[in-house]
């Protein structure tokens, strides 16, 4: 499903609204995440999908989900070519430890929630289910991690 619509963009970062006259935009597919179409109902607010982008953005960053196909870098070649190839990158280090201190400052009741919906992306019912929740539940939990993790990144 597709659910585009135009979105401003100032200083590097997406706004919540439409773009103003001749300012910059960019399409945005508001069906691409569950953050994104819980956004487009109007059942989250733009700090908190900002927030919940930012923490999406560093996971990937530090490249903790699983990888579904080949690794194209360069073999490494030489004496320490072992040694070479275990050594993740420092920005890749950054993100993990960025990321590690936004689920720590969210909390283990509410981090679930938000890994499984905004890094997993899983939808909000899929993850009631998976962690025995009552319906509608799970929108509640998300809202407030979502909450604690823009207070987090002290976002206004």
């Amino acid at each position: 499903m597709r659910d585009l619509v135009e979105r401003g963009f100032e200083d590097g970062r997406l706004t919540g609204r439409a773009p103003a006259r001749g300012r910059r935009a960019v399409t945005v597919n508001l069906a691409e995440s569950p953050l994104g179409w819980l956004a487009s109902r109007g059942l989250l607010n733009a700090r908190q999908v900002e927030a919940g982008e930012h923490l999406r953005a560093d996971y990937e960053r530090a490249q903790m989900a699983p990888s579904l196909t080949m690794r194209w870098d360069a073999a490494p070649t030489g004496r320490h070519a072992r040694a070479e190839a275990l050594d993740p990158t420092s920005a890749q280090i950054a993100a993990k430890q960025r990321f590690d201190a936004a689920i720590g400052a969210v909390g283990p009741g509410l981090s679930d929630m938000l890994w499984r919906v905004v890094c997993a992306c899983e939808g909000v019912p899929a993850a009631e289910r998976a962690m025995g929740w009552p319906a509608r539940a799970g929108r509640v939990v998300l809202g407030l991690a979502l909450d604690r993790l823009a207070d987090h990144y002290g976002l206004g």
